[in-house]
């Protein structure tokens, strides 16, 4: 059949110190066992190419596609707060890039498909739960409306891998804007390399900001960008009650995009202090901490820019503040719009937001399930029964006395109750990556090497605002329990 991948492979034309080349490695047993076929479509590719034998063994790092050149990027990071001046593509290559059918350029990357120079003891391998999560939750979010990377593609080899125990090795096909990261940045800042600094910058900026490319404050216009993309995305976590878990400057692509999904999870109770990596045991990357987080990640890549913003130390530092402002304003921004979005209230004055604020600390102290709540709380909107918001909150009381000050609200707004429900149902989705049945679809595909769970528990999480009364058990948490993630490495 043959592979037909229309690859143009921008960042490898870049200079040899941004990358390293790697051949391709064989396999036991290549076998192909996920396909995202509209995603494919939208990359211009055959799906039923890569199903074949030949797209197996291109997808496993096994054989080189015709235009492919698999590169390992190298970057460094701030890991848990700690510098670490190199770290790298440990266990994934970049197969190339393609301009996708609207004219977008896109990352193809090899997940899990083994050693690199940047493996640094590792052994390059990934095994196939990690695998088959990242591609629920991305795909999840994606339809959720967040900005993610995405999953084309789940291969296993024939082969193990060992993580305390022995499991069945896979490789994940993930598609991405780009794999540039503010520890690029810092890799070459750290180096005091200006030419390398300068020549990422403008990649950067010509892949992410296209009409920046020729505009003298260009290092300016992206800094900004990059500040108004992560506020943005951010801000859709924290309002979908995403915790992604390992948010080091490694892991905050300058596209916006969310990107590793190795420890991340969802809230179950609401509680900012949440967390669920078993590597975050200071809470740094809790719940609650996550926008703060993003301005902190956001400073080191200002650091590694002020060179490039001006020559003058006061000027660069101002241009700097003022993206850190910036990114401050955008997130309070559209955090505070989508939280009245989700109860249902668009007034936006300062009492509308006291009343989402009050809701917040009533389910905290209530155990209140996050996604459930303001789920059921649409449903109430259009003159359904309390009880199925209240049932959830260990004292009922609690949320019937707070929903009678919601409904004195309304009356300040034009909005029928059916067009209010409606409008909170189109940003409270009824189901998200329950962390209880993410685990159970894993079992049953590592355990049995039966994939019909994660099939059908993928089908339900691509209409995550509609109802599907038939897939309802998808929907509930599961007997409340501690959950701990893992990054899988």
């Amino acid at each position: 059949m043959g592979i037909a991948i229309p690859f143009d492979n921008s960042y490898a034309r870049l200079p040899k110190d941004f990358h390293a080349h790697v051949p391709p490695k064989p396999v036991a047993a290549p076998r192909t066992v996920k396909v995202n076929r509209d995603l494919a479509a939208e990359l211009g590719i055959d799906a039923a190419a890569l199903e074949s034998s030949e797209g197996a063994g291109v997808l496993s790092g096994a054989a080189a596609a015709p235009g492919s050149e698999p590169i390992a990027l190298v970057y460094a990071g701030h890991q848990f707060g700690q510098f670490v001046p190199r770290l790298g593509d440990g266990r994934a290559l970049l197969l190339g890039e393609v301009v996708d059918r609207s004219g977008t350029r896109r990352d193809i990357q090899l997940k899990g498909s083994g050693i690199t120079p940047y493996s640094r003891q590792g052994d390059g391998l990934a095994a196939l739960g990690p695998v088959l999560r990242e591609y629920l939750v991305s795909e999840a979010m994606h339809a959720l409306g967040v900005p993610t990377t995405r999953s084309l593609a789940i291969v296993t080899t024939g082969e193990s891998v060992y993580r305390e125990t022995e499991l069945p090795r896979a490789v994940l096909t993930r598609v991405a804007a780009s794999h540039i990261r503010v520890g690029t940045f810092q890799y070459f800042a750290a180096r005091d390399d200006m030419d390398s600094l300068r020549a990422l910058a403008d990649h950067a900026i010509a892949r992410h900001q296209p009409d920046a490319v020729s505009e003298p404050d260009r290092y300016r216009r992206f800094l900004e960008g990059v500040a108004r993309r992560q506020a943005d995305l951010i801000a859709r976590w924290m309002l979908l009650g995403f915790v992604h878990g390992v948010m080091n400057t490694d892991n905050m692509a300058v596209s916006g995009e969310t990107i590793d999904y190795g420890p991340c999870a969802f809230l179950d109770a609401y509680d900012p202090a949440t967390v669920f990596s078993s590597i975050d045991r200071g809470g740094r990357y809790a719940y609650g901490n996550q926008p703060a987080i993003g301005q902190w990640n956001l400073a080191r890549l200002a650091e590694c820019l002020l060179p490039l913003l001006s020559d003058k130390e006061a000027e660069a530092m101002e241009q700097a503040t003022g993206a850190l402002s910036l990114y401050a304003d955008a997130f309070n921004t559209a955090y505070q719009a989508g939280f009245l979005d989700k109860i249902g209230l668009s007034g936006g004055g300062e009492e509308d937001k006291a009343v989402a604020e009050d809701l917040l600390r009533r389910m905290q102290a209530n155990g209140a399930d996050f996604t459930a709540t303001f789920r059921a709380l649409s449903m109430v909107a259009d003159g359904g029964d309390t009880s199925t918001v209240s049932s959830g909150f260990r004292d009922p009381a609690v949320f019937d006395e707070w929903a009678e000050t919601w409904r004195q609200r309304w009356a300040s707004g034009r909005a029928s109750p059916a067009e209010r429900a409606d409008a909170m149902r189109r940003v409270n989705p009824a189901f998200v990556p329950r962390n209880q049945r993410v685990e159970e679809v894993i079992a049953a595909a590592v355990g049995n090497d039966d994939f019909a769970p994660f099939e059908a528990f993928l089908s339900v999480l691509t209409q995550p605002y509609a109802d599907q009364p038939d897939a309802a058990r998808w929907a509930d948490p599961g007997p409340a329990a501690p959950y701990r993630t893992f990054c899988g490495t």
